[in-house]
């Protein structure tokens, strides 16, 4: 969970800067920093559904701190709160690439940021604690496998090339010992360029991204 934090506090500090960077008129990288986005919204939905489904029930059941566990719940619906306002001006940016909706959508992710970095620290320092002394391994593999669930083939190899980068090299071990064979092969051959290719993209200057 540690290292997958890492990847949405990265992330949720890039994107305003993104955003704010597109030109005006630009919807052509607009379009680009979209499905970005689109992309980090689909990954914070399962991160959060996961938790919702398989680690909630479980600590309200097995442990004392009930209160935490819906403590942490609502911090969950807070967040979907900020995310349905950045899902609201989201359309009218990809299509028009204007000031006001960029502006606007903007802030939307800066206030989003502020509040799931609370919930991130809040769910390390406290949460985990209680996840190791009241879950099994098995229990909580079964959160990481559910996340990745559903996923197409091209998106798995980048939300696995999104973590690894965040990773240290014992971590990374770990992350690819957990993925199935034809994962890891196509990490090798493909996965590592086209991450690459999918980071120039999306964190080229505004210019170089518009010649992409």
């Amino acid at each position: 969970m540690v290292v997958v934090h890492r990847v949405f506090r990265r992330e949720s500090a890039l994107l305003p800067r993104l955003v704010r960077a597109v030109g005006d008129g630009d919807t052509d990288r607009a379009a680009r920093i979209a499905a970005h986005l689109d992309d980090y919204l689909t990954g914070l939905h399962r991160h959060h559904a996961g938790k919702d489904e398989l680690i909630w029930p479980l600590l309200r059941e097995r442990a004392p701190d009930a209160e935490l566990v819906g403590h942490m719940e609502q911090q969950h619906q807070d967040i979907d709160r900020g995310l349905a306002v950045v899902s609201d001006w989201l359309p009218a940016w990809r299509r028009e690439a204007n000031h006001i909706a960029r502006e606007e959508l903007a802030l939307a992710l800066v206030e989003h940021r502020s509040a799931l970095l609370v919930h991130l620290d809040d769910e390390e320092r406290l949460v985990l604690p209680l996840v190791a002394e009241h879950l099994t391994v098995a229990e909580w593999d079964l959160v990481g496998r559910r996340r990745l669930e559903g996923l197409p083939k091209e998106k798995l190899l980048i939300a696995l090339g999104a973590i690894l980068e965040e990773a240290t090299p014992q971590e990374r071990a770990y992350f690819l010992g957990k993925a199935p064979l034809l994962v890891r092969l196509l990490r090798h051959t493909l996965g590592r360029r086209q991450y690459a290719a999918v980071c120039r993209v999306v964190r080229a200057p505004p210019d170089e991204g518009a010649r992409r």
